[in-house]
C-alpha cells in the first residue's frame, strides 16, 4: 500500500534521480551468472513497521538475496538452537579480513562472525530436517515468513554458484577438519548456495527488514518470526560485521544495523522504525552496492536516522483522535447553536500528537491526517502533548501541510505557542505555510474547536445576532412574566467593553453577575503560579460570574472580552432586596442556573467519555 499524498515517497523518487546518474563500480563477475545483471537497474524501498511500503524506481526487478540471506539464517539457527549452541559454531568478531577469506579464529577454530562465509555455511549447516530437500523446505519456510510470502530460488544463479564456488568448498572442508561441520560439506554447501540463490525484489527485502526493525514480528502478515532477543543479536553483529571491510566506516557514516549482497542489494534496518532496501548491481572494492550505500548514507541523514541520535518507539505518537461531534469547545451556547453544531460536528476531526517527533513517528501521524484531510474535513493537529520536533518532522510536516493545502481540508496547528522545544517547528510553519488559507495556527485547541463551530453557524440561518440580546430571549430569566422581567430590567446596568479588556479577575469579591448582551468573552485560569490558560468562553445570552448567586465567594477565573462586547451587570444584593416586591425573580433565576449548571455538566461528562 502506498499514499496518493506523501512527501517520504517524493523524496525516494528525487533521490532515485540524483544517483540514478552515478556510474560508478562494476557488477560482480566471479559468479559468472551475477554479470548479465543490468547495470543501469536501481530500486529503492521503505517498509515501516506498520507495513506501509514506500518505493522509487526497478523495486519490482528481481535478484538473488546472496550474503543478505546471512542474518536471517543467523536469527533461524538462534531462534531453533539456542545462542550457546550457535556460539559454539560460529563467533561474533569482525575479521578485518575480505568475506571470502579462508580463515579461522586461530584459538577456538571457529568463523570469526556469521557475516561472512565461512560463518554462514557454519549456520547454513545448522537448518533442521532429515533429508536435503526437508532441509531446503524448512529453510525456504522460514525466508517466506520474513518477506511475508513463499519464495522460491533462481536455477541459474544455483547452478552459477554451484559451479563456480570452489573457494567456499575450502572454507568447508577447512571446518570439516576443525570440528566446525558435522555434515557432508558438499550437502551443506548445497543448501548455502540456493540459500544465496533465492530470488526477491526491493519489496521483499525492505519487508524482511523491517520485520527485523518491529522486533522480529512481520509488519504485513503480523506473524511473529523471530524473538526480541535474537532480534537484538542479529542486529548487533549487522551493525560490527555486515557491510565487509566497510563496517566501520558505515557505522560512522549511516550508523544503523546493514548487511549487503554481492548481487548489488543493501538493506537497513532503524529499528522500531522502519526497514530500508536498495538494490543496484554495480559494486565497490569491497562489494558493497555503490548506489545502495550513497541512498543509505542520504536517507539515514536526510531523516535523523543515525542510530546515536536516540529515537522512542512510533506506535503511540497519536493519542486520541475525535470529532467536534463529540468534544464541542467548551464555549457556552445557547441550545439552537448546540443543535445545530451537533449536526456538522463530524466535519471538524481533532488528532493529539504526543512524544517526540522523529521520522518514523512524524510519518505515521502524517499518513492518519492525509487520510482524514481526504474527506475533506477540517482538521486540528494538536501538540499539547509532544515532546519535541526534529528537522527531520519538521520538514515532513510543512511538507505535507503545502500539499495538503491545495485541497479542499484545512488543516489547524495547535497549541505551539510558548513551548521552546516546539520553536523550529512553529517558525517553519509560519514561515513556509502561513501564508495559505487553508492552514492555521491557534493558540489552543478549545479556540480552534470554537472558531470552526463560529464558522459553521456562520453559514446558517442560525448565524450569531449582531444586535443586543433583550432580557426576555436570555436563558436564565426564562419563566419570568412581563412584570418582573421589567422589574430586573430597572436593576440591571449595562456596560460596554473594548477587545482585549479584563471584565472580572481572579481573586475579586463575587457581588455581581453578568450576561453577555452581544459578543463573547473568554475564561481563562493561572496555571503555574503566572501562565494563563484559556479554559472555555461565553458567548450571546449566556451568562458568567454566576457563582455569586450561590455563594458569594472569590472569582475563580479571569474573564476578558474577545471582540467588543456589551453586557448586563446584575447587583446579587439588589436581587435579593427585590425579594419582597417580586418573590418570583430570584427563585426562578436560581431555578434555571441549576439547569444550566446541570447541562454544563452532562455536556462535560459526555466529552470526558468521548475522551476515554
Amino acid at each position: 500500500m502506498t499514499l496518493a499524498v506523501s512527501p517520504i515517497s517524493d523524496y525516494l523518487k528525487s533521490l532515485h534521480a540524483s544517483l540514478q546518474s552515478n556510474d560508478d563500480g562494476e557488477v560482480a563477475t566471479y559468479i559468472p551468472e551475477l554479470g548479465l545483471a543490468d547495470p543501469g537497474s536501481f530500486g529503492i524501498c521503505i517498509a515501516t513497521v506498520d507495513g506501509q511500503v514506500y518505493t522509487a524506481g526497478d523495486v519490482d526487478r528481481r535478484f538473488t538475496i546472496q550474503s543478505m540471506s546471512k542474518p536471517f539464517i543467523y536469527g533461524y539457527a538462534l531462534h531453533t538452537h539456542g545462542m550457546e549452541t550457535v556460539l559454539k559454531r560460529v563467533g561474533v568478531e569482525p575479521t578485518g579480513e575480505s568475506f571470502n577469506s579462508i580463515v579461522l579464529d586461530q584459538v577456538s577454530n571457529r568463523p570469526y562472525n556469521p557475516m561472512v562465509n565461512a560463518g554462514a555455511i557454519a549456520v547454513t549447516s545448522l537448518v533442521e530436517g532429515e533429508t536435503a530437500d526437508r532441509r531446503y523446505d524448512e529453510m525456504m519456510r522460514y525466508f517466506g515468513l520474513f518477506a511475508g510470502r513463499d519464495l522460491d530460488i533462481d536455477e541459474s544463479v544455483f547452478r552459477s554458484e554451484h559451479a563456480t564456488g570452489h573457494r567456499n568448498r575450502a572454507i568447508a572442508y577447512m571446518m570439516l577438519n576443525t570440528g566446525m561441520l558435522d555434515r557432508d560439506p558438499e550437502d551443506v554447501l548445497e543448501l548455502y548456495f540456493k540459500q544465496c540463490s533465492i530470488s526477491v525484489d526491493c519489496r521483499d527485502m525492505a519487508v524482511m527488514a523491517a520485520t527485523l526493525a518491529a522486533q522480529g514480528t512481520n509488519p504485513v502478515t503480523g506473524e511473529t518470526v523471530l524473538e526480541p532477543d535474537h532480534v537484538r543479536d542479529v542486529l548487533t553483529v549487522m551493525s560490527t560485521c555486515g557491510m565487509y571491510d566497510y563496517a566501520g566506516q558505515w557505522a560512522f557514516d549511516v550508523g544503523v544495523p546493514a548487511k549487503s549482497g554481492v548481487s548489488g542489494g543493501v538493506i537497513a534496518v532503524i529499528p522500531g522504525q522502519l526497514g530500508i532496501a536498495v538494490y543496484s548491481p554495480p559494486l565497490d572494492r569491497v562489494g558493497n552496492s555503490v548506489r545502495g550505500v550513497e541512498a543509505c548514507k542520504k536517507i539515514s541523514h536526510d531523516f535523523s536516522l543515525h542510530v546515536f541520535d536516540g529515537r522512542t518507539d512510533v506506535h503511540s505518537v497519536i493519542r486520541r483522535e475525535y470529532t467536534a461531534a463529540d468534544v464541542p469547545s467548551k464555549r457556552v451556547r445557547s441550545m439552537w447553536e448546540r443543535d445545530m453544531l451537533a449536526d456538522h460536528g463530524k466535519r471538524l476531526s481533532v488528532m493529539e500528537i504526543q512524544g517526540a517527533l522523529f521520522f518514523g513517528s512524524a510519518e505515521k501521524f502524517l499518513r492518519r491526517l492525509t487520510e482524514i484531510a481526504r474527506e475533506g474535513r477540517t482538521v486540528i493537529v494538536d501538540f499539547k502533548r509532544a515532546a519535541y520536533a526534529d528537522r527531520t518532522a519538521i520538514e515532513l510536516i510543512c511538507q505535507t501541510a503545502l500539499v495538503l493545502s491545495s485541497g479542499d481540508c484545512t488543516i489547524v496547528f495547535t497549541e505551539l505557542s510558548g513551548k521552546e522545544e516546539l520553536q523550529g517547528l512553529k517558525s517553519a510553519l509560519e514561515e513556509r505555510v502561513g501564508s495559505s488559507p487553508r492552514v492555521r495556527l491557534v493558540s489552543d485547541t478549545d479556540l480552534a474547536i470554537e472558531l470552526f463551530e463560529d464558522e459553521i453557524l456562520a453559514e446558517t440561518d442560525f448565524s450569531l445576532y449582531d444586535r443586543i440580546l433583550p432580557l426576555a430571549e436570555i436563558d436564565i430569566f426564562d419563566g419570568l412574566s412581563k412584570d418582573d422581567l421589567q422589574r430586573l430590567s430597572g436593576v440591571a446596568t449595562t456596560f460596554q467593553y473594548a477587545a482585549g479588556d479584563k471584565i472580572i479577575s481572579e481573586g475579586d469579591d463575587a457581588r455581581v453577575f453578568f450576561v453577555v448582551a452581544r459578543g463573547s468573552v473568554s475564561v481563562s485560569v493561572t496555571v503555574d503560579g503566572s501562565r494563563t490558560r484559556r479554559i472555555g468562553s461565553v458567548g450571546q445570552g449566556a451568562p458568567f460570574g454566576e457563582m455569586a448567586l450561590l455563594d458569594g465567594g472569590k472569582r475563580s477565573a479571569d474573564v476578558i472580552a474577545d471582540v467588543p462586547v456589551i453586557c448586563y451587570l446584575f447587583s446579587v444584593e439588589r436581587l435579593r432586596e427585590m425579594s419582597d416586591e417580586a418573590p418570583a425573580i430570584l427563585p426562578t433565576i436560581l431555578g434555571n442556573l441549576v439547569r444550566i449548571l446541570s447541562d454544563r455538566l452532562r455536556l462535560a461528562n459526555d466529552e470526558i467519555r468521548a475522551l476515554q
